[in-house]
């Protein structure tokens, strides 16, 4: 899966030639896609897809179809008709001669269903596609049913596919391993249990390196989870590679890392585009969704509005995804502005044209303009989505007074306070007891980035949260206020109080990357310019919060995560590069380090991951250190929302 060039292609693509070559099925799988490393993990196939078939998944697998081929996209593989393995197996009817193709989990409770869907002869030929290893025992299980009920005949193939990851977009993947920081990290969690939960990372990674065909060099922190995953993947790679000493494809660098080394950036809030829209909006897999409210002036209307996102394909959304929120803002209205003005332009050349005696020329231009005009409207349409969303969000970084969260807790991450814990205590005070400011789950997370970025004593921290539950209370007198919220927040504090006090996690953690600010001048002076151009097309709130999201630009500083694999990348002396282990599945056991000090060769690609869950904005710093000479890949157990963060703090305590 190398591309011509020389660099390693994109996640998401090799990906979807997998699934490509999993629906083809007017032929059998007979030519095997081997890397330049040797592997055999998976055959393909070149057949073009000119049978009709029917596609059954199971819902893990639903979800890595689902970000990757859309219902048209399906039916232009053959697929007429797809179906939910799981929970409707007697309600599918019967379409014999019609081949199907399976993809899902390699589960008992899954091989039962298909059996008995081949007993009941539900389909023709039968394509079995396990989205990772069917292990002996299972295949042993499955086997011994089908034989038993004579249908051995009607299965065509079976193939493990080690696809087991969600890839949502070209560099960014997920395993989908839902609470798994609570999974984790809870005290009562049996050894069995844990590695089995090790086991299922471990077949996650080992499909992603296999997708791209690529042997990695990987690196992590000694102990704890990272090493536990990193031996495993590191020996299952070995045993599956047929390594050619002599391949010269750059090796990318795997480093994988624990939650536990930085919590605060799942909670801190954000100041880009596509990290507050996952934070103030329901986001999940590429899609967002909120409710709209529209006024014509007697009465009001909410309407749900849903939109899916592709950052891969949505030139917008690409390009400005990781952009500050105000950034976004102006450069969709002056791109709207463009877009609408040549429109206008081409339609009145084409009034102007008709009924008038044009020469060869005029003809052209006005055959080009009229051809030109689809994708004008095509463009036009993906802004005005745009401007819906950043309108939507906008509503929520105004009501909430977001940018004041943002402000002080990047203010604490870098090192402000380090030397004035009242002082920092008093900037909390002020947030917290003013009721007009924040929810009660953005309070929640200032109290823990505060718990987690100063070395304010215990005390003080449990102070904080008394003035925030008075707070609350009188909230709820007045109908508006949560005392569930309150409670769940109180135990997630108390739970990372707790780690503190064990020495679990370390205190300002960010503090030795220096924040890279822009001019905030500029910061208000662009939001002024979208509201002349664009004040039509967002709502009026928009002109109201201005003053509230110009900080929002600027003032960058590299997380914890970022500075690790940098450090790493660029084989910093006195850095995680001396203390990480160093595993390579060319070489048998533990390599040294600083044998290898000014040998190695420079490093072009990585792929970061993160057990226990990974964030858009920790994705998004990532984006710092990549250039034309690095490029990084983000991956982590589950994306999560800072809600759903500390909602799994507070399970733990």
């Amino acid at each position: 899966m190398n591309s011509s060039n020389g660099g390693i292609t994109s996640l998401k693509s090799a990906q979807l030639s997998a699934l490509h070559a999993m629906l083809a099925t007017s032929k059998l799988r007979t030519s095997t896609s081997t890397s330049s490393y040797g592997y055999d993990s998976r055959q393909t196939m070149t057949a073009i897809n000119d049978e009709w078939k029917i596609f059954i998944y199971d819902m893990p697998c639903r979800s890595i179809v689902s970000p990757q081929m859309s219902v048209s996209a399906l039916r232009k593989e053959g697929v007429t008709l797809h179906l939910q393995l799981e929970g409707n197996e007697h309600a599918r009817e019967a379409i014999e001669d019609v081949p199907a193709v399976y993809f899902c989990r390699p589960t008992v409770e899954n091989l039962r269903i298909i059996a008995d869907d081949l007993e009941r002869g539900l389909y023709g030929r039968t394509h079995l596609n396990f989205v990772t290893k069917l292990q002996r025992s299972e295949m042993e299980y499955f086997a011994n049913l089908v034989v038993k009920s004579g249908c051995l005949g009607k299965v065509a193939s079976v193939h493990d596919q080690y696809l087991d990851y969600v890839c949502l977009e070209d560099r960014m993947f997920t395993l989908n391993k839902i609470k798994s920081y609570v999974q984790y990290n809870r005290s009562n969690q049996t050894d069995s249990a844990m590695e089995e939960a090790m086991d299922d990372i471990c077949y996650g990674l080992f499909s992603v390196v296999s997708t791209l065909g690529v042997l990695p060099i990987i690196r992590c922190p000694r102990g704890g989870a990272p090493e536990m995953v990193a031996r495993k993947l590191n020996r299952m790679v070995a045993e599956q590679s047929k390594v050619k000493s002599s391949s010269s494809a750059p090796r990318p660098l795997l480093i994988i890392m624990d939650r536990n080394s930085d919590l605060v950036t799942p909670l801190q809030h954000t100041s880009t585009y596509q990290a507050l829209v996952d934070d103030v909006l329901q986001h999940s897999s590429n899609r967002v969704s909120f409710i709209e409210t529209k006024s014509d002036g007697k009465k009001s209307k909410n309407q749900k509005k849903t939109f899916d996102l592709d950052a891969d394909k949505d030139p917008f959304y690409s390009k400005y995804k990781f952009s500050p929120f105000p950034e976004a803002i102006e450069s969709n209205g002056s791109e709207l502005a463009q877009v609408t003005s040549k429109e206008q332009d081409v339609r009145s050349k084409t009034v102007a044209t008709v009924g008038t005696n044009s020469d060869g020329s005029t003809a052209n231009d006005l055959a080009s303009a009229v051809e030109s005009l689809p994708a004008l409207l095509d463009r036009k349409k993906q802004l005005e989505v745009h401007t819906t969303i950043l309108s939507a969000v906008m509503n929520e970084v105004a009501a909430r007074d977001i940018p004041v969260f943002y402000e002080l807790e990047n203010s604490f991450a870098t090192g402000v306070y380090k030397n004035d814990v009242a002082k920092a205590k008093k900037a909390v005070v002020e947030i917290i007891s003013d009721p007009k400011k924040g929810s009660i789950d953005d309070k929640i997370r200032l109290i823990a980035v505060f718990a987690l970025l100063s070395t304010a004593p215990s005390s003080d921290i449990d102070e904080v949260f008394e003035i925030l539950k008075s707070v609350a209370e009188s909230a709820e007198e007045k109908g508006v206020g949560s005392s569930s919220k309150v409670e769940a927040g109180e135990k997630a504090i108390d739970y990372l109080k707790r780690l503190r006090s064990m020495h679990m996690i370390s205190t300002m953690s960010f503090s030795a990357a220096g924040p890279t600010q822009s001019n905030e001048a500029h910061s208000f002076a662009t939001l002024g310019n979208f509201m002349a151009t664009a004040q039509n097309q967002a709502t009026g709130l928009l002109a109201k919060a201005s003053e509230r999201v110009g900080s929002l630009l600027g003032k960058i500083h590299k997380h914890n995560l970022t500075c690790v694999v940098e450090n790493l990348c660029e084989q910093k002396p006195n850095s995680e590069d001396e203390s990480f282990l160093y595993l390579d599945p060319k070489v048998k056991g533990d390599i040294d380090v600083s044998a290898l000090r000014g040998i190695r060769a420079p490093v072009q690609e990585a792929m970061a991951f993160m057990i226990g869950g990974g964030c858009y904005s920790e994705y998004q710093n990532l984006q710092l250190i990549s250039n034309e000479n690095l490029k990084v890949t983000y991956g982590s157990t589950e994306l999560i929302d800072p809600t759903k963060f500390l909602s799994q703090l507070a399970e733990l305590a």
